[in-house]
């Protein structure tokens, strides 16, 4: 029986939150019977870098990996000026130790990177030496890719990383980490949605 929890996103929302960054994971999960429900530090509003309202669903400290399928973290200036949103870097790690994927994009994986959860993990980012500026002690695990899954060790979460200019291949590898779609709708997704190949629309319809 599927539970509710298996069918929960929960994104991470913040001041200077990247609006772009899972526009089309969010957008996507949810046509394919996903919930999303975002996740503030408190449950004040936020205001996105594009200059969006948005209210919290839910305050931090009422996350519980139990009741969520993945936590999706994207960029903001945050990640780089200071250490306020280094409780959702925290956050992702009690996901990744419960079993929870965590997806993460742009600034994110540098705060990843410095709560040390990229370490032993292949991943990527912008650029690899935009990681090392961290400190952090994963640079052989660095993959110069769009987007990368790891699937983790026994009874840890999958982790998806991507730079800022890659929210396509971001979603992709949610979804193909998730589940939601088969291989060849995947491949079909991210072809309409990447190469803007309209022969893949009739196979994501099923034709």
């Amino acid at each position: 029986m599927t539970s509710s929890s298996d069918r929960t996103a929960h994104l991470a929302v913040y001041d200077t939150f990247a609006d772009w960054e899972t526009g089309h994971t969010t957008a996507h999960l949810t046509q394919n019977g996903y919930t999303v429900r975002t996740v503030g530090l408190t449950r004040e509003p936020v205001s996105t870098m594009g200059g969006l309202r948005i209210q919290p669903d839910l305050a931090l400290d009422e996350l519980r990996p139990q009741d969520s399928a993945l936590l999706i973290l994207t960029g903001a200036s945050g990640w780089d000026t200071g250490d306020g949103l280094a409780p959702f870097a925290r956050a992702a790690r009690s996901f990744l130790d419960a079993g929870v994927p965590v997806a993460a994009i742009c600034g994110a994986t540098a705060g990843l990177a410095r709560e040390g959860l990229l370490d032993d993990r292949a991943h990527t980012s912008a650029i690899s030496f935009y990681l090392a500026a961290t400190g952090y002690a994963g640079g052989a695990r660095y993959v110069d890719a769009d987007a990368v899954t790891d699937g983790g060790a026994a009874g840890c979460g999958g982790l998806v990383t991507a730079g800022p200019t890659e929210p396509v291949a971001f979603a992709r590898e949610v979804f193909g980490l998730l589940g939601a779609y088969d291989a060849k709708k995947l491949d079909a997704w991210y072809r309409l949605f990447h190469d803007s190949d309209a022969s893949a629309y009739e196979v994501l319809q099923g034709e």
